[in-house]
């Protein structure tokens, strides 16, 4: 769709490809709002699914975003606050009013509750737990009680079981006679007289299949049983390595407890990488285009105050090189490009390790051939690159000697930094230390502090 398609008419086909969320449309519904035309706004709105409408309110003021949702009233979805940024989300939970939070939070399912809870101060949680019935109401609370970024708070506690000796007939009419199953499901799962998961039916092959058949010869190959207590992030790369849609999930005594779905474990695999992201350039993984300036500014500072610590100690060795450096210019002009070659290679290795650790491809049994890797790539990337420096620094200068040095110091800069992009990550994860988040810092400053010390050291012994 170009951008100067917009909606027209109420009447417009509800459908994923009915609307875009353009610059035009952005000031369509805020021209509703300036002109208090409700009925305009929901004709608008209305066609936009609930991540469309999360991402308007995350791209407009506060203001705006004020005057649209007391606006928009009672039509808020309840997934608009599943898909809003955590960022302003308990701004908007502020903006509702108690009948519409109530509503909203109803229609959600018992894993986006939870989701929602996570991150609120208590009377807004209060607020929300009001608001569901209560029955409900218990199994968010349940949920609550499991660790943070546990399988627990990811599950849903909405699980479409049979038991193990049924057969395709009752399982059917089960479905058909239950009142209260899921908005979206893609197994059954089966369990044992204890509620012990045996096995998932996929719903395809429990469609596919005669009554008579028993339920218990259509089980699928891949069954994956989750604790309630693990982690987050290792559900995910459960689901990832496995290719699961659905897993049960167990307590201590291996009863089943909940279901996770593949759109939450994708979620988490998302936010995993992203943060990943977002910390390998020091900013916090909370951070987000919705936040206030003083917020953005509390987050990045102390990772800048690193990186200025780190600073002065390159800037400590080069000036143990003054004498040097004023009795040969041409060093302070060469010097930026050994340091900066050794970044870019560190910072490549560095992603690369951390993102194996990540998904788990590096591990004790190929550290050191990784390692060893990463340590000749940089060899013969810094024999390359010493070739042309060697030359650069011969034309450019004059000196045959010169272009000698840069080139010896470019191939030890470029091994350290294979070595240190790879070695750091590795270290601080030994330690419990996130190495998305720490390793920056690190490799920028081994590679400074090496290739200005290799150079200006190098500079004084040969030409000095």
């Amino acid at each position: 769709m170009s951008d100067d398609q917009t909606i027209e008419t109420p009447e417009a086909e509800e459908s994923e490809d009915a609307y875009t969320l353009d610059r035009k449309a952005v000031a369509q519904i805020l021209n509703a709002v300036d002109l208090d035309d409700r009925e305009q706004l929901i004709a608008l709105m209305d066609p936009l699914h609930p991540a469309d409408i999360a991402d308007l309110l995350e791209q407009i003021n506060a203001f705006d975003r004020m005057r649209l949702i007391k606006l928009y009233d009672k039509e808020f979805d309840g997934d608009i606050l599943s898909e809003l940024d955590e960022s302003i989300r308990e701004e908007v939970i502020d903006l509702l009013s108690p009948e519409v939070l109530a509503d909203a939070v109803r229609e959600l399912e018992s894993d986006d509750v939870v989701d929602l809870l996570e991150d609120l101060d208590q009377p807004q949680q209060d607020a929300i737990l009001d608001a569901l019935e209560d029955s409900d109401r218990v199994a968010v609370q349940q949920s609550l009680t499991f660790p943070e970024y546990s399988a627990g708070r990811l599950m849903q506690r909405e699980v479409v079981m049979a038991p193990e000796h049924w057969n395709v007939g009752e399982a059917i009419d089960y479905l058909r006679n239950s009142d209260d199953l899921p908005e979206q499901f893609y197994h059954i799962v089966l369990v044992d007289p204890k509620l012990r998961p045996v096995g998932n039916v996929t719903l395809g092959k429990l469609m596919g299949s005669r009554r008579e058949v028993m339920l218990k010869s259509l089980v699928e190959d891949t069954f994956h049983v989750i604790p309630v207590t693990q982690y987050e992030g290792d559900v995910a790369y459960a689901f990832n390595q496995y290719h699961l849609i659905s897993a049960p999930v167990v307590d201590e005594n291996e009863r089943l407890v909940g279901v996770i779905t593949i759109d939450d474990a994708m979620a988490v695999l998302d936010e995993e990488h992203e943060e990943d992201i977002l910390r390998l350039a020091g900013v916090d993984s909370e951070s987000s285009v919705s936040d206030r300036v003083r917020e953005t500014t509390k987050r990045r500072f102390p990772w800048l105050l690193v990186n200025l610590v780190t600073s002065i100690l390159a800037s400590l060795v080069i000036a143990q090189f003054e004498d040097a450096i004023a009795t040969i210019v041409a060093l302070a002009v060469l010097m930026p490009i050994v340091a900066s070659m050794g970044g870019n290679a560190g910072t490549q290795s560095l992603t690369v390790a951390v993102r194996a650790l990540a998904t788990k491809d590096l591990t004790g049994s190929n550290v050191w051939r990784v390692i060893r890797r990463e340590v000749l790539v940089g060899a013969i990337n810094g024999l390359a690159f010493a070739v042309i420096m060697g030359i650069v620094g011969y034309v450019w200068f004059g000196s045959l000697a010169l272009g000698g040095v840069i080139a010896a110091a470019m191939v030890i800069n470029l091994i350290v930094a294979g070595l240190a992009g790879t070695g750091i990550p590795i270290v601080l994860e030994k330690l419990g230390i996130d190495p998305a988040l720490a390793s920056g810092a690190f490799v920028t400053t081994v590679t400074d502090v090496v290739g200005f010390f290799a150079f200006l050291g190098l500079a004084v012994i040969v030409l000095l």
